[in-house]
């Protein structure tokens, strides 16, 4: 039996951050979730959704709101070779056939998340400096002068996360040696490119991704390239469109076509980090890309943060002031071997989009095989398990 009522505080604004407040609400904790920007606005290009956390969507009501802004990507997705060699087939259902795969711009995602908060939660202009905890409550402090004290605290505040260091030991991110060059095409530009697809050309040391976002009104690119020179992770840093399309110079003419309207491109620098053996101290606890970071190459980083929020919120639902510090081992004893597993698997995925392989019939076996790996993926629902984690609690 839950003795009093959680007060929960979330530093960060991002998707992950967003969507566990979300998930907390609709278990009745009591939140407030403190982002570092001056306000919620438009960041980043595109974001990709699977099954796995559509059905969290879902389950808080904002499957319709997804199905609005989204672009749903059908069984016409496909890989291809650079020159436009077809592939496979690209998995988008779980196993039983649910196809609740879209594309979102970031920012679309990020604004329904934030609109679906009641009122007083969000708090903008917030960017916190410190931590301290007691065996009672936990304090973050922020850049403006401003506390706030909690029953815990949840790290959802990115790769560079100021909260990390309270939990483990400071790591470096670790650079893949490359650079992903992004944006956005508006589809009246290319009339004739389809809005109902994922597409991802594979080629030596290189590999280009694109879908529609926003109901299909614009079609996001990325252009993956190697590069030596490590760069801040950013996903705002100016890049040269002339410099893109000479990545792909020879390659299939349909990305050329796409290529040929960029008139804006930004560099993102891939980093991720080793799996963190530990997540938790006390009444802290990480989410998302705090706690594990990882390369595009699965397009899991928004998916997984999702997947934290709901079992955190799961879990804490079944939790009071004196059992949240087990609560918070018991979610990370639920996700840590999930997403070190997605995080490994984000970086073999890169080597074979990469065509880091002497055979190329090998790659496309392997790429085409991995359809399973993809339904298992998909299949995943973290809240069984989280429900059974709580009941062991009590």
């Amino acid at each position: 039996m839950v003795q009093s009522r959680l007060d929960v505080a979330i530093v960060g604004g991002g998707i992950g951050g967003l969507f566990a407040a979300n998930a907390l609400c609709a278990k009745g904790v009591q939140v407030s979730l403190y982002e570092q920007a001056p306000a919620i606005g438009e960041v980043g290009a595109g974001v990709f959704l699977t099954p796995n956390s559509v059905r969290h969507l879902q389950r808080i009501g904002l499957e319709p709101a997804v199905e609005k802004w989204g672009a749903r990507v059908g069984h016409d997705s496909r890989y291809f070779r650079h020159d436009g060699a077809p592939i496979a087939p690209v998995q988008v259902t779980d196993s039983a056939g649910w196809n609740a795969t879209f594309g979102l711009h970031r920012a679309d995602l990020v604004d329904l998340l934030a609109e679906a908060l009641p009122a007083g939660v969000l708090h903008c202009g917030h960017r916190c400096i410190a931590f301290e905890q007691d065996g009672n409550m936990a304090r973050v402090s922020f850049a403006n002068g401003a506390s706030a004290q909690a029953d815990l605290i949840i790290g959802a505040d990115g790769i560079h996360s100021e909260l990390r260091p309270y939990v483990y030991a400071s790591s470096e991110p670790v650079f893949s040696g490359s650079v992903a060059y992004r944006g956005l095409v508006p589809h009246e530009r290319v009339p004739d490119w389809p809005t109902d697809r994922w597409q991802m050309w594979l080629g030596t040391g290189r590999h280009f991704l694109a879908f529609p976002v926003r109901a299909g009104k614009l079609i996001n690119y990325v252009g993956f390239v190697p590069s030596d020179k490590e760069m801040k992770e950013s996903w705002t840093a100016p890049g040269d469109p002339d410099v893109l399309r000479r990545a792909f110079a020879g390659w299939d003419p349909r990305i050329h076509q796409l290529l040929n309207k960029v008139q804006q491109t930004f560099r993102w620098a891939l980093y991720d980090r080793e799996p963190l053996p530990i997540w938790t101290s006390k009444r802290l606890t990480l989410l998302g890309d705090a706690a594990h970071p990882m390369l595009p190459h699965l397009g899991q980083g928004a998916n997984q943060s999702i997947e934290d929020g709901m079992a955190l919120a799961t879990i804490l639902a079944h939790a009071d002031r004196a059992s949240a510090p087990q609560a918070l081992l018991a979610y990370e004893r639920l996700r840590r071997e999930r997403v070190a597993q997605v995080q490994r698997g984000a970086r073999e995925n890169g080597l074979r989009y990469d065509s880091a392989y002497s055979d190329l019939g090998v790659r496309d076996a392997e790429i085409t095989a991995h359809a399973a790996f993809r339904k298992r993926l998909y299949d995943h629902d973290v809240v069984p398990d989280a429900q059974a984690a709580a009941a062991a609690l009590t």
